[in-house]
């Protein structure tokens, strides 16, 4: 992208990715990258180019503002009938992502409700929009992208609908939604901007998400005591349970692709060069854990490089909650080649020893730094390397291996919320949130689990305090972080996660994405467990006291 813009050709450029902290999207653009390097290539010297805390608002990426309508047909006895959504989408100064966040944002949350009996089979679901330009800071990719903005008032109208129709707010949902062997109803009309591709739901772990939350949680222990919302000696606080069922995606099909390749080092070690962008998300230790597993060597023994565009193979980024899925499907596959010339030059070796052997190559078991053939004699990945760079048939042992998926498996999860209300302040104090993710098979349990804390924990702030304010002349009124207020360490709940694991077939290990889909429940959960807890209903987030005070008493 950088080179027309400074007039140099691709092969001038080399893109070199330091240890740097989260993305969540703002760095899929060019922002400063271009100023930098023409007052670099000007006056031949290193430029940092830094911005002000101002600037950071003002001058980067927001998620897009959207006002949305809901639309729903039910019968009496909780049976969707239809479904739609219009989504009014700002997308500030320039378009750049306009079209594919607001298409997210019908294309991951209108999916989920596909209706019952008759109507499961062909769905009646509309999603329409229109996008604006607005005197404002362009709006572009923010963790999410654009599905936090579906499931806010998605999850709050399906918990009114089941209000209104005196129906369990949990069983409502499960009854209507998508589940495995079914069409991704999306996927017939809309891909992106590309051509779409009918696409079958093969996993699904949404109902054991929904009794797992539910216990972690104590849904029915607590639902059920008439004195629990009530907290002794504190009349005016009131307590109050809400949740929220979401689904996401697994990069983008026929589009997303990650290269991996791999080389034998002489002491049976191996060289790991990725173009995956680790942004804190540990996805270099993650993707070394899957070539360690179909070598069966320790993880010390794969050293990683990554990200560096001169030495390490293509990939299309790290966005999308792509990089387990698609790069490390590259790296599966590279291990793999490495692991069958490994298995071809212990085979040589045992013979050289023996003479003839009475088993193939395939039934090599690569345990223990070693390969182990089945009469029990074993070649150690040392020995491997020395013969093949030494001795007969010399080759250095080495494979590159890429990955494109025609599908993007969803994600499902059950988030909770457990929250206390101050009725006469409108305060509002989230105390616990409870997540229950099926995201496939978890690599790494406290990778996986950082995610999801972390995506709880941002989707805190988007649910009750996180908020960007403009006059009419488009100029901000948050700054800073005195009047944008994130959560402080000391100001969290109570987080716990829950990993429903399910082997999604379309990935050679099972995996599915866990990045996003971590933002989208939390503040539907919270605006149900508000309106649990003392009868309001706060249509426009975050859920600020000011908001909860004027539904509590009628002043708006």
């Amino acid at each position: 992208m950088i080179a027309p813009v400074i007039g140099l050709p691709v092969k001038r450029i080399r893109v070199i990715k330091p240890r740097v902290g989260g993305a969540f999207g703002g760095k899929q653009e060019l922002l400063i990258e271009d100023v930098a390097a023409h007052l670099t290539i000007a006056t031949g010297r290193p430029v940092q180019f830094v911005y002000t805390r101002e600037e950071e608002f003002i001058a980067s990426r927001s998620r897009h503002p959207m006002r949305i309508r809901m639309k729903t047909g039910v019968k009496k006895d909780g049976t969707m009938t239809a479904n739609e959504m219009y989504a009014l989408s700002d997308t500030g100064a320039n378009g750049a992502h306009a079209l594919t966040v607001t298409g997210n944002t019908g294309h991951k949350a209108m999916a989920l409700y596909v209706g019952s009996g008759p109507y499961r089979e062909s769905p009646n679901i509309r999603f329409y929009a229109d996008i604006v330009y607005t005197n404002t800071p362009p709006s572009g990719a923010y963790r999410g992208y654009g599905v936090p903005q579906g499931y806010w008032p998605l999850e709050r109208h399906m918990e009114k609908i089941a209000h209104a129709l005196d129906l369990d707010p949990l069983e409502f949902r499960m009854k209507n939604a998508l589940r495995a062997g079914e069409i991704h109803p999306f996927s017939v009309a809309w891909s992106e901007g590309r051509d779409p591709v009918p696409e079958i739901i093969q996993t699904n772990g949404l109902e054991e998400c929904v009794s797992r939350g539910k216990a972690a949680i104590g849904w029915e222990q607590k639902l059920s005591d008439k004195n629990w919302q009530d907290v002794p000696g504190a009349p005016y606080l009131k307590r109050g349970l809400g949740a929220a069922l979401v689904m996401q995606g697994t990069a983008i099909p026929y589009l997303d692709m990650g290269g991996a390749s791999l080389k034998l080092n002489d002491d049976g070690s191996f060289n790991l060069l990725i173009g995956a962008t680790d942004l804190g998300t540990g996805s270099d230790t993650v993707l070394a854990q899957m070539a360690a597993e179909v070598l069966g060597v320790p993880l010390d023994d794969i050293i990683v490089y990554s990200s560096d565009t001169d030495f390490t193979p293509f990939d299309k980024g790290a966005y999308a909650s792509s990089t387990t899925y698609i790069s490390g499907a590259a790296v599966v596959d590279a291990a793999n080649k490495v692991a069958d010339s490994m298995r071809d030059r212990a085979v040589l070796i045992l013979k050289s020893r023996a003479g003839e052997v009475d088993f193939n190559p395939d039934e090599i078991e690569l345990s223990n730094s070693c390969a182990i053939a089945p009469n029990g004699q074993a070649v150690s990945l040392e020995e491997i390397a020395l013969h093949s760079l030494h001795h007969a048939n010399q080759e250095q042992i080495m494979a590159v291996g890429s990955f494109v998926s025609p599908v993007s498996p969803p994600p499902f999860a059950a988030q909770f919320a457990e929250v206390t209300v101050d009725v006469e302040t409108g305060q509002v104090v989230v105390d616990r949130l409870v997540m229950a993710v099926d995201a496939g098979v978890i690599v790494n349990p406290v990778t996986a689990s950082g995610q999801v804390e972390g995506g709880m924990t941002q989707a805190l702030g988007y649910a009750v305090s996180e908020e960007m304010v403009y006059d009419e002349l488009g100029v901000a009124r948050e700054k800073d972080f005195r009047d944008y207020h994130i959560f402080e360490a000391h100001e969290m709940p109570v987080l716990e996660t829950l990993f429903i694991e399910t082997f999604e077939p379309s990935h050679p290990f099972g995996v599915k994405a866990v990045a996003e889909i971590t933002m989208d429940g939390v503040a539907p959960a919270v605006g149900n467990a508000v309106f649990n807890a003392c009868g309001v209903n706060v249509d426009q987030n975050p859920i600020t006291p000011e908001k909860v005070w004027q539904e509590l008493t009628g002043k708006k």
